[in-house]
């Protein structure tokens, strides 16, 4: 893990593409806080960094997560590398028992495929790698890969979606999962927009965990973003409930 955070920092240093006009006019484009993934990626040599923390109501007791931190850095003009940092995970009330610890780090690679017809679209692949503490990794090397897609409607309506396949091992055995979601979009004002999002996994083993989801993020300035979110479960396998907040940001390197 240290020596992948070490990689993106030491790309993060490497002289990007030169500053001019137009930088002033990127603004700030997330993955989070929608299941769906962005279907864009970051600009050539800029470096985004996602946060948050979430509690969600899980079989009756409250789970603590964070910092849901992801870096993403532009390689290419139409590829990024991504690292997902460990989440700290702990139930709710602090002096409760339960597992605590850390969770598994993941490295992976988007690829901006569109925009075609219309659509915007990406390929996103990555690896979680055990390096988790025991009651939380999984304990294997988990493959996934997320198909995400979006289309604007109007000035301020957009249609989003996600297609993706999971290989998580549960129980020291593979449970092939696949994902489906549905998401809209509505520009409130230039920096502010707000969705509604439905999102269903479907393991090979084990119940469907159906969504319903709904957020909103606001730009306090064109390369920062604060975001907040909540969800309900639809299913029995599903979280009774969720909610998050978060802040992210973007770094163009001069």
């Amino acid at each position: 893990m240290r020596r992948a955070i070490l990689v993106l920092c030491a790309l993060a240093a490497l002289p990007g593409r030169r500053a001019d006009a137009t930088d002033a006019e990127v603004t700030i484009n997330t993955d989070r806080p929608a299941v769906t993934e962005s279907s864009v990626v970051v600009p050539v040599g800029a470096l985004q960094s996602e946060n948050g923390l979430q509690v969600t109501d899980v079989a009756s007791h409250d789970v603590l997560d964070l910092p849901q931190a992801w870096l993403r850095y532009g390689l290419l003009e139409k590829t990024e590398l991504r690292l997902g940092l460990p989440d700290y995970y702990r139930n709710l009330p602090l002096s409760g028992a339960g597992a605590a610890g850390f969770g598994d780090t993941s490295v992976g690679v988007k690829q901006q495929l569109g925009p075609a017809g219309g659509f915007d679209v990406a390929a996103v692949a990555y690896l979680s790698l055990p390096t988790g503490a025991d009651p939380i990794s999984s304990h294997g090397y988990d493959p996934g890969l997320q198909l995400p897609w979006s289309r604007a409607l109007s000035a301020l309506w957009t249609a989003a979606g996600q297609l993706a396949a999971y290989w998580p091992t549960v129980d020291g055995r593979r449970n092939y999962t696949s994902e489906a979601t549905v998401l809209l979009d509505r520009q409130l004002s230039a920096p502010w927009d707000a969705f509604i999002e439905y999102a269903a996994d479907i393991p090979q083993r084990g119940g469907s965990r159906q969504l319903l989801h709904v957020g909103t993020a606001y730009k306090i300035a064109p390369h920062h973003q604060i975001d907040l979110h909540a969800g309900v479960g639809l299913t029995d396998a599903a979280p009774r409930s969720f909610i998050g907040v978060g802040y992210s940001f973007l770094y163009l390197q001069r």
